[in-house]
């Protein structure tokens, strides 16, 4: 658990306060402009009778069946915005655009109640099949579209719509090119006749209930916090020291041109985690504790990286931590004993 004594002073005043009593609105915050850029998307797209409304939560989401979107609450402050980057991984324009098109698919599917007709069950699966957060996704299965990190569509049929309408959505993501001769076309054929036959069509279900909402939050920041990264899976123990001294080949008594492992990857963390969820699958919490432990190893074992051979470096952490976590897809675990 890192400490929350290294926050800035201004970030340190608002850890003991409810998230409720910080005066938390989507309106007029930094997230107001996605929002609206997600509508506009909608428009040009022609789906003009409904915009999915959007509000201030602990998490993304759409509750089961409800057409509206959660958003998470730090991202409509910018201390919170600092704290969750030092805690977490902060989202950029990016994902914040890539997570609000995989929601509004999720909204769209439970305005229009798609996922009770014969077609949508048929393309993708039964609406009701459990969840499974660990699922085993099958890497480039061209039965899905790629969106979100981690195969996030073979994750369930909801998803699977989801993801779908996401990258239909996203401009200039040139589908029918990308898309051609795959099984998954038909499902984004389908997005687009469904477009057109509903976009005029005032949805079944114009409005939504709420999960918890920021008005809601009674916990404090500095426990809401904690009690997310007390549930974080752990990749245990990891033998990782001979593997790491390997990589990091520099004599003891070199002084010129070097400088700490640790450095170089803590610039690359968040790339490192990114590529590693979206080509893996492995849950990124996961991906991230890994990646951290390989950090703080490189740390106490005090490696160093030649400054000339950085780019092999970062290439060879890249491929040793992907064998690592393709281990935990096939056997459940990153190292065998």
């Amino acid at each position: 658990m890192r400490a929350f004594e290294k926050a800035p002073p201004d970030v340190q005043e608002i850890l003991t306060k409810p998230i409720r009593d910080l005066g938390l609105r989507l309106e007029g915050s930094p997230l107001e402009r996605f929002v609206q850029q997600l509508y506009r998307e909608l428009d040009r797209k022609g789906l003009k009778k409904f915009h999915p409304k959007c509000y201030l939560s602990d998490e993304w989401g759409c509750p089961s069946g409800e057409p509206v979107i959660g958003i998470p609450f730090y991202l409509a402050d910018p201390k919170l915005a600092r704290l969750e980057k030092e805690m977490n991984d902060l989202e950029d324009s990016r994902q914040i655009m890539m997570y609000l098109r995989h929601e509004a698919g999720h909204a769209i599917n439970y305005a229009y109640q798609l996922y009770k007709t014969p077609e949508w069950k048929v393309l993708f699966g039964p609406y009701r099949k459990p969840y499974r957060d660990a699922y085993r996704p099958i890497p480039f299965s061209r039965r899905f579209v790629r969106h979100m990190e981690g195969w996030y569509a073979q994750k369930h049929p909801d998803e699977d719509f989801a993801e779908t309408f996401a990258v239909w959505l996203t401009p200039g993501s040139r589908w029918r090119k990308r898309y051609l001769g795959w099984p998954a076309m038909d499902k984004l054929l389908y997005v687009n006749r469904m477009a057109r036959q509903f976009g005029k069509t005032d949805p079944l279900r114009p409005r939504g209930r709420t999960d918890i909402t920021v008005e809601e939050m009674e916990t404090t920041v500095k426990d809401f916090y904690e009690m997310a990264m007390s549930q974080e899976p752990s990749p245990g123990d990891l033998p990782l020291d001979t593997d790491l001294e390997d990589i990091f080949k520099v004599g003891p008594r070199r002084k010129n041109g070097v400088r700490p492992a640790a450095d170089l990857l803590h610039e690359n963390r968040k790339s490192l985690i990114d590529k590693l969820t979206y080509w893996t699958g492995v849950q990124r919490p996961l991906i991230r504790k890994l990646v951290e432990s390989i950090e703080a190893r490189v740390t106490e074992l005090n490696l160093r990286a030649d400054v000339k051979q950085e780019k092999e470096y970062l290439t060879e952490i890249t491929v040793y931590a992907t064998a690592l976590a393709m281990n935990y897809v096939t056997r459940g675990k990153f190292v065998q004993s």
